[in-house]
C-alpha cells in the first residue's frame, strides 16, 4: 500500500493568508502598468527625458556611495557588537536603529542641522571647500543615516552567525584577530554582508524628506517625482514613477541572483 502525504492545512493556510501582500503589491504594479501601457508614446518621450535618466542615475549612484562607506565603517561597527558582550552594547544598538523609528521628516532636521554651512560639520567642512547643502555630498549624508541601521544590523547577525570556535582555531594557529575575521569570519558572512547592502541600497534609494532639506538640489528621483507633479500633474509624474520600478526592479533581480549564487558557491565550499 501506497501512503498519502496529506496537506498541510497550516501551511496551506498561511500561504492564503500571508499571499493578500503579495497580491497587493501585484494589484498596485499591474495598475500602473496599465496605465503607462495604455500611452507608450508619451511614456517614451518620458523617458528620453535627460533630466529623468539623470536623476535616476544619480539616485543609484548616491546610493552606492552611501553603501560603500557603510561597509567601510559598518563592517567593524557590526563585528565588534557581534563578538563583545558589554552592557553598552544594547545602547549602541539602540542608538543604531534610531533612523529606523523616526518619522523622515525628522531624520532630516538632523541632517540639516548637522551637515548644513553652520553645523557641526558643515561648518568646519565648508572652510575646506566641502558643501553639503544643496550638494551631492547632502544627498549621500542622508542617504547614508537612513540606511546605517539596515547594514548593520544585517552584518551583525551574520557575524554572530559564524561559530566562535572557528574563529578561535585560526588564531591558535598564529593568524591575528584581524586576519581571522578576513579569511574565516567575513567570507563565512557574505551573503548577509551582500543582503546588507541590497537592504540598505535599496533604503537609500527610496528616502525622500531627509534628502529634500539637505539637498533639493541637484534632485534625485523621488524629488523629481514630487515636483513633477505639483507642476506637471499625475500622468508626468506617474510615468516617472513607472520608469523608476523598471530600473528599480531590473537592478534588485540582478542583485538578488548575485546574492543566490555567491550562497550556492559558499554551501560548496
Amino acid at each position: 500500500m501506497t501512503s498519502r502525504i496529506k496537506p498541510d492545512l497550516c501551511l496551506i493556510s498561511f500561504a492564503l493568508v500571508g499571499s493578500t501582500l503579495v497580491i497587493l503589491i501585484l494589484l498596485a504594479l499591474l495598475n500602473i502598468t496599465a496605465t503607462q501601457l495604455s500611452d507608450i508614446p508619451f511614456l517614451l518621450q518620458v523617458a528620453q527625458d535627460s533630466r529623468v535618466t539623470d536623476s535616476i542615475l544619480l539616485t543609484f549612484t548616491a546610493g552606492l556611495n552611501a553603501v560603500i562607506i557603510l561597509v567601510l565603517l559598518g563592517t567593524p561597527l557590526a563585528y565588534v557588537l557581534a563578538r563583545t558582550h558589554s552592557r553598552f552594547n544594547n545602547i549602541i544598538e539602540s542608538i543604531i536603529d534610531i533612523p529606523l523609528v523616526l518619522p523622515h521628516t525628522v531624520a532630516g532636521i538632523m541632517i540639516y542641522l548637522l551637515f548644513m554651512q553652520r553645523g557641526l560639520i558643515g561648518a568646519p567642512l565648508k572652510d575646506v571647500g566641502f558643501i553639503f547643502e544643496d550638494a551631492y555630498p547632502g544627498i549621500v549624508a542622508a542617504m547614508l543615516f537612513v540606511a546605517l541601521p539596515f547594514y548593520v544590523d544585517t552584518a551583525r547577525e551574520g557575524f554572530e552567525k559564524v561559530p566562535l570556535h572557528l574563529e578561535n582555531v585560526a588564531r591558535t594557529l598564529g593568524a591575528t584577530r584581524f586576519r581571522a575575521f578576513s579569511l574565516v569570519v567575513f567570507p563565512l558572512s557574505i551573503r548577509h554582508i551582500l543582503n546588507g547592502c541590497i537592504l540598505a541600497w535599496g533604503r537609500a534609494i527610496s528616502e525622500f524628506a531627509a534628502v529634500i532639506m539637505i539637498a533639493y538640489y541637484p534632485m534625485v528621483i523621488s524629488t523629481l517625482i514630487y515636483y513633477r507633479f505639483t507642476t506637471g500633474g499625475i500622468k508626468e509624474s506617474t510615468a516617472i514613477a513607472f520608469l523608476m520600478i523598471l530600473a528599480s526592479f531590473s537592478v534588485f533581480v540582478l542583485l538578488r541572483l548575485v546574492t543566490r549564487y555567491v550562497g550556492r558557491y559558499d554551501d560548496r565550499v
